[in-house]
């Protein structure tokens, strides 16, 4: 494949996925997926096939499911259709058969526990909580829109190493060498095992930055943010994410929103030669 093609193709992906995450909440269609990207349907779900492995519209309801279930556990306030409205489903026996399907609960059952019962299935879980995660106020106020270069990863384990070093080495070739270092993380390990996990390593850059050499653009939407200043060591950053969505969340006066949480490193563990991190991790709220 020459080297333009496979450009071309990532962009396509990390384009669409960027849409599929931001409007999952909405009816989401192969055709305006295709206008999107400026290629015919049968083009673009055939890309989208060779380059994921995934079939698009199962990849839509993975997405849509995964949302509805962290939504679940963190919004204790909001009801059954009202998530079920903000992960994309307009009918409510198809939301319910869909859930059903994929956890085993239906959302009530989730809501009301299930998950707890689920999360055992998941080897990466640890409900054990560091005590320090309780003493941790965290800061409530509007986060800028930032736009990224960015590279996507599948896990939450040391393997994105690899994929932090390709990116600040794209850094260092065009010379972005202080630019933020940012990680955004779709999922709730809680849910899903660490490995399956989708992330993304991703450096902030002016408005004017073009997409080359595999490596996208993406803007984080401005949003009302709960802001966790954390210091610690490799695997501590999920146990911070398990303390904010299981416990702080839903004993809190405000709910997650479907935008993905993300951590401003100033210190980023996959890029020293210790574990040792230092963040800010940015969780989008609404008030109640």
């Amino acid at each position: 494949m020459k080297k333009d093609t496979k450009h071309a193709r990532a962009d396509i992906i990390n384009k669409s996925l960027s849409y599929i995450y931001k409007y999952i909440h909405t009816n989401i269609t192969l055709d305006e997926l295709a206008k999107l990207n400026s290629v015919s349907k049968y083009h673009f779900h055939r890309i989208f096939k060779e380059e994921t492995g995934e079939n698009l519209f199962e990849r839509i309801i993975s997405i849509r499911l995964q949302k509805a279930a962290n939504l679940l556990i963190s919004n204790c306030y909001s009801t059954i259709s009202e998530i079920r409205e903000q992960s994309g489903y307009s009918s409510h026996s198809s939301f319910v058969k869909a859930f059903k399907s994929r956890f085993g609960f239906t959302p009530t059952q989730w809501k009301k526990g299930g998950y707890m019962e689920y999360s055992k299935k998941n080897i990466s879980f640890n409900i054990h909580i560091n005590d320090d995660f309780l003493s941790i106020i965290p800061i409530i106020k509007v986060a800028p829109k930032r736009v990224c270069a960015y590279i996507r990863h599948k896990g939450y384990d040391l393997s994105v190493t690899n994929t932090w070093e390709r990116l600040m080495a794209f850094s260092y070739e065009k010379k972005f060498d202080s630019a933020i270092q940012i990680g955004v993380f779709h999922d709730n390990p809680v849910i899903t095992p660490y490995e399956d996990c989708h992330y993304i390593a991703a450096f902030e850059v002016e408005n004017t930055f073009i997409s080359t050499n595999s490596i996208s653009k993406l803007e984080i939407d401005e949003s009302l943010c709960a802001i966790f200043h954390y210091e610690g060591v490799y695997g501590d950053v999920t146990k911070l994410m398990v303390y904010i969505y299981n416990f702080w969340l839903p004993n809190s006066e405000y709910e997650a929103q479907t935008l993905p949480a993300y951590a401003i490193y100033h210190k980023n563990h996959f890029l020293e030669e210790n574990d040792r991190f230092n963040l800010d991790f940015y969780v989008p709220i609404q008030i109640v």
